[in-house]
């Protein structure tokens, strides 16, 4: 049965210190807090697909042999996520994110993408055709390197699989023949700007025209998200606006990584259209009114409730 969530991405370990104010070169502010979280686009809507969703959810990216990647990897089992096919790479770190935040909540961060540079079109290629004929969906991200993507969209689309490439972060160039292997492109307002060299969108005109123009790439569906106003969809499905629903924001970190993970969830469940941009919204609206990533995600109970009380 064609029902598996293959998400392909990296994993990170965020360390993070909150100050009073962002040191400047040179400096040291101390009298700051501490925490450490579990990141990483590609673990995060891994997460977010294995809470929000009744399907299996594979992982496939890679860790260095360090405490970091060992915290990631049980983590990520404490969600039944299946990791089988998570590349250990013993030449290399697991990926490492030092974050300072200040009171304003300006941020100063610097990544270490130690294994998942290393996560190669190679490793996507080894895994055995058994689990992308058992997959609906195969979600990717960046944070690993291009052509690892590509192999990964080319792989699901021999097996019929639905492709959904959350472009982000954008890398400086994508290569022109990508693009008709997407399914559903899922960018927001900054990313589309970036990946097709534009001013800042502003407007709905704009956010059509934008949407217009990576359909004209080749991609099948655009949804452009488009944080407290909602999103806008466009392609093979239909084309319109989707509102956000009203909460009151937190924190929108990982708002993104909901929304993907939860919009695969519905579709390898066989949802509507509309239906599954409904629950990935409603994720998303969840998540930012939680603090972190991972630790915001919701589950699949709390989702079926908000929808019940939103209508």
């Amino acid at each position: 049965m064609k029902d598996r969530v293959i998400v392909l991405g990296s994993v990170n370990t965020d360390l993070v210190v909150k100050v009073r104010r962002l040191p400047r070169p040179g400096e040291t502010v101390i009298g700051g807090t501490f925490y450490q979280n579990q990141g990483g686009k590609g673990a995060n809507q891994a997460v977010a697909a294995a809470r929000s969703g009744e399907k299996p959810v594979t992982l496939i990216a890679a860790v260095g042999n360090d405490v970091f990647g060992r915290e990631s990897l049980a983590a990520l089992q404490r969600d039944r996520i299946d990791l089988t096919h998570v590349k250990v790479k013993h030449s290399i770190s697991s990926g490492v994110a030092l974050i300072m935040v200040d009171e304003g909540g300006e941020n100063a961060i610097a990544v270490a993408s130690g294994a998942n540079t290393a996560l190669s079109p190679a490793d996507v290629n080894e895994v055995p055709d058994s689990v992308f004929e058992s997959a609906a969906v195969l979600l990717a991200c960046f944070e690993i390197p291009v052509e690892t993507v590509r192999a990964g969209m080319r792989r699901a689309r021999q097996f019929g699989v639905t492709t959904i490439l959350n472009p982000a972060p954008v890398p400086e160039e994508l290569p022109a023949d990508l693009f008709s292997d997407v399914d559903i492109m899922t960018p927001n307002e900054h990313e589309i700007a970036r990946l097709l060299h534009l001013p800042q969108i502003e407007d709905e005109a704009g956010v059509r025209d934008a949407a217009t123009r990576l359909l004209d790439r080749g991609v099948r569906n655009v949804v452009l998200t488009l944080g407290a106003r909602g999103c806008f969809f466009a392609g093979a499905e239909g084309t319109g606006f989707l509102p956000a629903f009203p909460v009151k924001a937190v924190d929108t970190t990982g708002a993104g990584d909901a929304f993907n993970g939860a919009l695969a969830a519905a579709l390898s469940e066989g949802r509507a259209w509309g239906d599954s941009l409904r629950w990935a919204s409603a994720a998303a609206a969840i998540s930012v009114t939680r603090a972190g990533a991972q630790p915001s995600m919701p589950f699949r109970r709390e989702i079926e409730d908000f929808l019940k009380i939103h209508g």
